[in-house]
């Protein structure tokens, strides 16, 4: 009795247990299948990342990082110090420069200023010695040539008093040429070379000049300082960055997308994209920019089997309305 009335009891627990198994498969194939029907699939989403303009600080002089006056974060306008450079080598070519420029222009006033005075007085002299000469010269000639006429003296006189009238005239002649010389000073070529040198020199100390103007960087525009490279103290080469300025005004949207989904992302079109970091905020961008990333952009093959594959294009979308907490490398979201 006890062996039969268990073995009842085990057959009565074996299909208890197979009708419990056979009622949660049949309860997981309806739950498979009502999830089949009613299951959507999750919209498709395109993720992007925010981005702007940077500017990096740069200047064409060599030397020794001395101060900033900046600090990374700071927000700075067109024209504000940032830092300062010093460098000694420029200065000291400055003051060779300068002096090379005083010494072309102390010779060009000199050209310019003419013969010393005391030239031109002593050739002066000459020439009034000369015309004195002539003129007794002229008159000797003249009472020889009335006595030669009255046969009171012989040619050979008459001609020794024409032989020094000449000679006087000659010499007349000659005293003003230099008195000329002396008054007029240095030819036009000595003094255009003068000018040309009093220039070149000028030319030189600009050149110094616009070098340690670069002594004391400004912000080329208005903008927050991003990132500081060097150090107070550090040597900087010759238009070594010195710091990044970001362009806070200019900001936009970067999206890497397959060229099926160009068809709703146009250019020009306005498109409505989600930032999660500012509470999931929407707003309006519009597309001003599209390019293919070329064959070494990352591209996936749309169909495992399929005869073609679906390139990667850049797309860059700019906000309609400004956003200052939009900051570069937040996720933006755009669902098409």
């Amino acid at each position: 009795m006890d062996t039969t009335t268990n073995s009842s009891a085990e057959r009565r627990e074996s299909r208890a247990l197979a009708l419990a198994l056979v009622i949660v498969i049949c309860a997981t194939v309806a739950l498979a299948i009502i999830g089949f029907c009613f299951l959507n699939q999750p919209d498709e989403i395109i993720e992007g990342q925010a981005d702007a303009t940077s500017v990096r600080i740069s200047g064409k002089l060599p030397g020794r990082v001395m101060e900033f006056y900046v600090h990374e974060g700071d927000m700075v306008h067109t024209g504000d110090t940032l830092v300062h450079i010093h460098s000694s080598l420029a200065e000291a070519k400055l003051m060779q420069a300068e002096a090379l420029e005083d010494v072309a222009s102390a010779q060009n006033r000199k050209i310019d200023a003419g013969t010393r005075t005391q030239i031109v007085q002593t050739a002066a002299q000459l020439v009034a010695q000369a015309q004195a000469a002539e003129t007794i010269a002229k008159k000797t000639y003249d009472r020889m040539e009335a006595l030669y006429k009255q046969d009171v003296v012989s040619a050979q006189k008459r001609d020794e008093a024409k032989a020094a009238y000449d000679a006087a005239v000659a010499a007349r002649q000659a005293a003003a040429s230099q008195l000329s010389l002396a008054k007029a000073g240095a030819q036009s070529e000595d003094k255009q070379s003068a000018a040309a040198m009093v220039t070149a020199a000028r030319g030189g100390v600009k050149e110094v000049e616009s070098l340690l103007e670069d002594q004391y960087l400004t912000a080329p525009c208005d903008g927050q300082i991003d990132q500081i490279y060097p150090e107070p103290g550090e040597l900087v080469s010759l238009g070594a960055p010195i710091m990044s300025l970001l362009k806070v005004s200019d900001k936009w949207v970067t999206f890497n997308v397959r060229e099926e989904l160009l068809n709703d992302m146009q250019l020009g079109q306005t498109i409505k994209v989600m930032i999660p970091a500012l509470g999931k905020m929407e707003t309006d961008a519009k597309i001003y920019y599209v390019r293919d990333l070329g064959s070494y952009a990352t591209w996936r093959a749309t169909k495992a089997t399929g005869d073609w594959d679906s390139r990667t294009f850049e797309i860059k979308a700019r906000p309609v309305e400004s956003i200052p907490a939009l900051r570069p490398g937040m996720t933006v979201i755009y669902r098409p």
